[in-house]
């Protein structure tokens, strides 16, 4: 069996790049993307450490995962859509006028 730490040093770089996309982006939409970074690197530590100890568990919870991340993008693509309509902007720094 290879070893797991290319797999592990891949999953820290995708995070790594999604927690600086998070906190340096002032677009929504690229935030969002960011998100999406880290929840890729969750899901590669899932099925490596799935593969690893040679239990379907992590598979299992990477499928689950995937789901709720659909969910997420579903959900901060329709916030994005409500920001662009009132602001005609997508910067994040504007979402607060969307506050009654």
């Amino acid at each position: 069996m290879t070893s797991i730490a290319p797999v592990l040093l891949l999953s820290t770089a995708l995070f790594a790049i999604g927690i600086y996309g998070v906190l340096s982006r002032r677009n929504a939409v690229g935030i969002l993307i960011s998100v999406e970074l880290m929840m890729n690197a969750v899901n590669i530590n899932l099925v490596a450490f799935s593969r690893w100890h040679g239990h379907h568990l992590g598979q299992v919870f990477a499928v689950f995962a995937i789901a709720l991340t659909v969910a997420e993008v579903v959900v901060g693509l329709a916030l994005v859509i409500l920001l662009y309509r009132s602001q005609k902007d997508v910067a994040v720094d504007g979402a607060s006028a969307l506050k009654h």
